[in-house]
Formats: structure tokens, sequence, C-alpha cells
């Protein structure tokens, strides 16, 4: 979460990921608490290992096929 901004926005900020806006608050120093508490958590996340990456679900069609022979 390297490429993030705080925007002001009228009475608001906005805190922007990118060109997304992603979160409208009223404070900015809750705006940064909560970016530094997004980091922390996305820091503490586990890398998802290849073995769940390449799993993909297939649905078995010749069970669906036979199931609506009349």
């Amino acid at each position: 979460m390297g490429n993030y901004s705080i925007v002001r926005d009228g009475n608001e900020y906005v805190v922007r990921a990118g060109e997304k806006s992603v979160l409208k608050i009223a404070s900015r120093r809750r705006a940064a608490k909560l970016i530094s508490d997004a980091v922390e958590l996305l820091e503490k996340q586990p890398a998802p290992s290849a073995e769940v990456e390449n799993t993909s679900i297939v649905p078995d069609l010749g069970a669906i096929l036979d199931s609506q022979v009349p």
C-alpha cells in the first residue's frame, strides 16, 4: 500500500489508493491511522502459496450431462 494519498474534499478527507478513492472520513489524523493499521495488517498476512494460486475449480460436465438425460 505504498501508493496512497489523502485528499481534502470539502469538510472530509478522501483516501486514495492509486487512482481509486477507497475511503471518505472526517478527520485527516483518523485517515492516516487507518492507513497505518491497514499496512500493518497487510504485512502480517502470510504470502499466498504457489499451490493455492494454481488451484482451479472445474465442473464435472459428465455428471451434469448425465443428470439431464430423460
